[in-house]
């Protein structure tokens, strides 16, 4: 079973975003393996809290002008 992990910021992406991102790496995947890949290929997006992760030696927190908006 593929299987791909995606660790990002919260709120980084909408929902819609984690969506497309998930139908994209699933075709990635599907483009390497064959369709027969698809049913079972499994895309897990993980979203980490502000200060829960550093860069640089500083703990980082996404700018507020960076972080998606769902559309309503």
């Amino acid at each position: 079973m593929p299987f791909a992990n995606f660790k990002l910021p919260e709120g980084a992406l909408s929902t819609a975003q984690k969506e497309d991102l998930i139908h994209k790496t699933t075709d990635l995947l599907v483009g390497y393996l064959s369709e027969a890949a698809r049913p079972h290929t499994m895309v897990l997006i993980e979203t980490v809290a502000d200060g829960g992760y550093g860069r640089a030696d500083e703990v980082f927190i996404i700018p507020e002008a960076y972080r998606a908006r769902d559309e309503a």
